[in-house]
C-alpha cells in the first residue's frame, strides 16, 4: 500500500496494492500491522455503510467527546470526500483536505479522531464505507454547516440534498468551545 501524506498532520490518503487479471480484483482495505508501520496504530469498532444518490451531501460530522477516527472509502461510484481540522489551537485549524474516492481508484481517507468530515456524491450512486476507531454516540454527535464560509470549501455541487441534521447543523462560530475538539500534539 501506498500512503500519501497531506497538509494536515492526521489525514492520509491512503492506495491500497491492488492485485487484478480477468477474474477481477482483490486488495486488502485494511490490515493492522501495516498500517501500525505506517504510523497509522488504531483499532476498529464498528464499520458502516451508506449508499445515497447524485447530489446527496453528508456532513461536516463528528463526535465530541469521545472523537472518531475513519478510515473512508468507497465501494461502487464517486464521492468528494472533505476532512475540516476543527481543533480552535490545532496548527492546522480550518484547513482542509479533498479527495476524489470512487469504486474504480479504490483509495482510502484516514481521518484521525478530532476532524469534522463530509462527502458528496457526484455518481449516479455511491456506496461508501467507513470503520471507525470509537461507537456512535448519540451524546456526542455534532455537525457544522457543509458550506460555513470560515473553511472555504470547493464542493463540486451547488444545491445539494441534504439530511434535516445537516441543513440545521450551525456554523462554526456558533458551536460552544467545549463542543470542540481539543487539539493533542
Amino acid at each position: 500500500m501506498k500512503c500519501i501524506a497531506t497538509e494536515l498532520p492526521g489525514v492520509v490518503i491512503i492506495e491500497p496494492t491492488v492485485h487484478g487479471d480477468e477474474r477481477g480484483f482483490f486488495y486488502e482495505s485494511f490490515n493492522q500491522a501495516r498500517f501500525a508501520a505506517a504510523g497509522i496504530d488504531t483499532t476498529f469498532v464498528q464499520t458502516n455503510v451508506s449508499r445515497s444518490q447524485r447530489g446527496v451531501l453528508r456532513g461536516l460530522h463528528y463526535q465530541w467527546p469521545n472523537p472518531q477516527g475513519k478510515l473512508v472509502s468507497v465501494l461502487d461510484g464517486e464521492v468528494y470526500d472533505v476532512a475540516v481540522d476543527i481543533r480552535p489551537d490545532s496548527p492546522t485549524f480550518s484547513k482542509s483536505v479533498a479527495v476524489m474516492l470512487s469504486g474504480e481508484n479504490k483509495r482510502h481517507l484516514w481521518i484521525a479522531p478530532g476532524f469534522a468530515h463530509g462527502f458528496c456524491v457526484v455518481s449516479e450512486q455511491a456506496t461508501f464505507t467507513y470503520q471507525c476507531t470509537s461507537l456512535y454516540d448519540p451524546a456526542a454527535d455534532a455537525a457544522i454547516r457543509w458550506n460555513d464560509a470560515r473553511f472555504a470549501l470547493d464542493w463540486p455541487i451547488s444545491d445539494p440534498q441534504l439530511s434535516q441534521k445537516d441543513r440545521k447543523a450551525p456554523f462554526f462560530d456558533e458551536v460552544p468551545r467545549e463542543r470542540l475538539p481539543d487539539y493533542v500534539p
